[in-house]
């Protein structure tokens, strides 16, 4: 074997040896991807929800299973109300005794008024009196200086004048007191129409909470758990059931500082599910978390800073998740490929079959 041929396949065998180590490389390291698209490995999840007792009580009935897709509204559960109905009759019938309370204190108005009418009557007919006994004594005193009458005659005159003025206070006073019981009156009248309204508002509060224990779903979902079962006594804001909102359903990932802070909001996203790789779901980067999630121990250095990883969202679209709303599901592990420049294209292998 000469020595130029010894060369060659010694060339051949580098060759082979760096273009398999760089094919390692990349499949170890994920750079199969052209420059201006990254990944990060994620898992699908969604919103949950608990669905609570709003007051402490007992489940009387569950109307849903685990894993049963629910509408926006849908009854899932229903709590007894015995004890709230029985609030609510009381309520009823404190309302109703109020209600006549203040039929009672507009007819007391309507009596004390009448007598501050008479009472008015009787001082105009004691003012009448008391004037024609001021005439009767003016009189006698004149007639008493002409010795026409007797000085006994002058005396009864008198006193009959000074009764007068006396019964004219004295119906004056009367007067006064039927305007103090007008007032009172009235008073009860505020006092028992308050009564009305609070009466009103216990029944409204009653019968929010009787509403309120007919639990329903506020949105679409389906039920990943039930916490309680029939029977079950419940405190306030106790769990009955979870669901899962499977209107807002993302993959949340990770990426290094240098690709997350070139991720914009709306940055076009493709999500491949481990369960069907067949399939590409498109999405959109919905958040970039502004705290790093993994932190070194020390960040003194450049090198250092770029192990700190970003939490990224990828939301999958609403229309898109109403059409296989029962193909979705929760906690499926996948990879998220982001294409941070939208001049690039996107790779074959991400170009296939849509979920559209």
């Amino acid at each position: 074997m000469n020595s130029s041929w010894k060369k060659s396949l010694f060339a051949a065998l580098l060759v082979v040896v760096l273009a398999g180590g760089y094919y390692l490389w990349t499949v170890r390291a994920g750079s199969g991807l052209p420059a201006g698209i990254v990944s990060g490995n994620g898992r699908v999840e969604a919103v949950e929800i608990d669905v609570s007792a709003k007051t402490s009580g007992r489940i009387k009935e569950i109307l849903v299973n685990e894993g049963d897709f629910v509408d926006a509204g849908q009854i899932l559960a229903v709590m007894d109300t015995q004890q709230l109905q029985a609030q609510r009759r009381q309520a009823d019938a404190t309302m109703r005794r109020s209600k006549v309370s203040v039929d009672t204190a507009h007819s007391l108005v309507a009596q004390r008024e009448a007598e501050k009418t008479a009472a008015e009557a009787v001082v105009a007919q004691r003012e009448a009196e008391a004037d024609a006994a001021d005439r009767k004594l003016a009189r006698s005193e004149q007639m008493v200086r002409a010795n026409t009458v007797s000085l006994q005659t002058l005396d009864d005159d008198r006193a009959s004048a000074q009764g007068a003025k006396a019964a004219v206070g004295a119906a004056k006073a009367q007067l006064a007191a039927t305007d103090a019981a007008i007032g009172a009156a009235r008073a009860q009248i505020i006092d028992a129409e308050a009564s009305v309204e609070a009466a009103s508002a216990a029944i409204e509060s009653i019968d929010a909470d009787i509403n309120d224990s007919t639990l329903r779903s506020p949105r679409a979902g389906r039920v990943q758990y039930r916490v309680a079962q029939a029977g079950e006594v419940l405190s306030a804001g106790g769990n009955v059931l979870n669901l899962v909102d499977l209107g807002d359903v993302h993959m949340t990932f990770f990426l290094p500082t240098a690709e997350a802070g070139r991720v914009a909001i709306g940055t076009e996203v493709r999500l491949v599910l481990d369960a069907a790789p067949q399939y590409v779901i498109p999405a959109k980067a919905s958040f970039v978390a502004d705290v790093a999630q993994f932190t070194p121990k020390t960040v003194e250095t450049e090198e250092e800073r770029q192990k700190l990883m970003f939490r990224v969202k990828a939301q999958i679209s609403p229309e898109l998740l109403k059409k296989y709303i029962q193909q979705v599901k929760t906690g499926l592990p996948g990879v998220a490929y982001i294409r941070l420049d939208p001049n690039v294209e996107w790779p074959a292998n991400l170009q296939g079959t849509l979920a559209q």
